[in-house]
């Protein structure tokens, strides 16, 4: 009885002091008032689990959290369920806790929550929640200096996994470190076939990655799509898993085309998102839907209406010219966003190095942004490590006089637009707190 009062109390707070703050005109941000339940009622989100009628769903990984999630809320809204979902990617523990202080009612129940989180505090979100399925997306080397090598974080998400032994598991079957986590539990996978590119494809120099099987021998590859995600085998009989959905795509300039074979019928979605990357995205977020009993119309009437979330291939206009807005963190993901940029845009890279960012960039250097050095335009690169960036592009072969520097990120998004021509198209791609940013400017349309 004390923990429902302090539960109650805990959110009555929560929900005054976030009028309060919007009456003062100021922006609690997407944690501040989740930080507040969890200091007044510390299992706060233990009572919160109460609320979900349904499936919790929850995903995590290196790249496409915000995405996937995003897609698999967007889709059960379509089919008429009420979700919680941390929309706006805060996915640590104060993060979740906001989103369902802010939604969660005494006397209302929501169908499904779809909860993106952070893999460090994967482990630390399921010691509140039990979840009913865990999407994983990718495990790539981001921000090494707060994660370590990929064995923390495979470490952080396999704890997570074992604390939860009901959980049911979605697994990119083509990332064998991924796949590795279904290894003796329930667990159902995704992956490519085959991948065609069919516009203006540019192939990367970015090196593959090279991972160990669990034996110790390196993996070989009879397909290998990007880093190390592809059809992978080794001689000790460990390989890529078969997948209850399995698919080809085609990749064209502003969308895919995914074929995906489930209980050997097939099924074809168009997906409106740029690039292989985004097609996992979709891949895994339209396993889920299936599993939770949705049909090919409904799940093909959500991605029509689907609006990439802030910064994932964001399509903006801005003072009259449409502009795309790509999140780059790390050297996979920037990589793979680089393959998409239209080289006759004004590009402008805003990079930080704060503590959300990672304060390491070294990960500049291993992005292939050679990619870039054919721009129709002078590239701006801005941020506190605009200076760093402009070196890097010209170590990529972009020419000096090609390269204009301005730390001040709305200074730099002035200057870009300012220079356009009445069609020119804008191409930026923000660190993630840069992205912050550029998502509180209030920018002409």
């Amino acid at each position: 009885m004390i923990k429902q009062i302090r539960f109650y109390t805990s959110l009555l707070i929560a929900r005054s002091a976030y009028v309060a703050i919007k009456l003062l005109n100021k922006s609690s941000g997407t944690s501040f008032i989740g930080m507040l339940a969890l200091k007044i009622c510390p299992d706060f989100l233990t009572h919160c689990a109460k609320y979900i009628k349904n499936e919790i769903i929850t995903v995590s990984g290196t790249n496409g959290k915000t995405t996937t999630s995003g897609l698999i809320a967007h889709i059960l809204e379509v089919a008429n369920q009420s979700v919680i979902h941390n929309l706006k990617g805060a996915n640590m523990l104060t993060g979740v806790a906001n989103v369902f202080a802010l939604n969660v009612r005494p006397f209302k129940k929501f169908d499904y929550a779809v909860i993106e989180s952070d893999e460090a505090y994967l482990n630390k979100l399921y010691d509140f929640i039990k979840s009913d399925y865990l999407v994983v997306t990718n495990l790539f080397r981001d921000q090494l200096d707060r994660y370590g090598e990929l064995e923390t974080t495979a470490a952080f998400i396999k704890k997570a996994i074992d604390k939860n032994p009901d959980l049911k598991l979605i697994l990119n079957a083509d990332d064998p470190l991924v796949a590795n986590f279904g290894h003796n539990k329930n667990a159902i996978y995704y992956g490519f076939e085959d991948v065609e590119f069919v516009q203006n494809y540019q192939k990367s120099n970015a090196p593959l990655e090279v991972f160990n099987c669990p034996c110790g021998k390196p993996l070989k590859y009879s397909k290998q799509f990007f880093a190390q995600q592809g059809h992978y085998f080794c001689n000790c009989g460990f390989s890529r898993p078969h997948c209850q959905y399995s698919a080809k795509v085609k990749i064209f300039n502003d969308y895919s085309i995914i074929d995906v074979c489930h209980n050997d019928i097939n099924f074809q979605f168009k997906v409106g998102l740029v690039g292989l990357y985004n097609a996992y995205n979709a891949l895994a977020a339209i396993a889920v839907a299936f599993e939770n009993g949705l049909n090919q119309a409904e799940i093909q009437k959500a991605l029509d209406s689907y609006k990439a979330i802030f910064g994932r291939a964001e399509k903006r206009t801005i003072n009259g010219h449409q502009t795309i807005i790509q999140l780059i963190k790390n050297p996979t993901g920037a990589s793979e966003v680089l393959k998409t940029v239209d080289l006759n845009s004004r590009i402008l890279i805003a990079i930080n190095d704060n503590y959300a960012d990672g304060r390491d960039i070294s990960w500049l250097w291993d992005s292939d942004f050679e990619q870039l050095q054919n721009t129709k335009y002078p590239i701006i690169t801005s941020g506190t490590r605009a200076n760093d960036m402009a070196i890097r592009l010209k170590y990529a072969g972009v020419p000096d006089e090609k390269i204009t520097i301005n730390q001040n990120i709305e200074k730099a998004i002035n200057y870009t637009v300012n220079a356009c021509k009445s069609d020119d198209k804008i191409t930026i791609l923000p660190s993630y707190t840069a992205l912050l940013k550029i998502n509180k400017l209030k920018l002409k349309k």
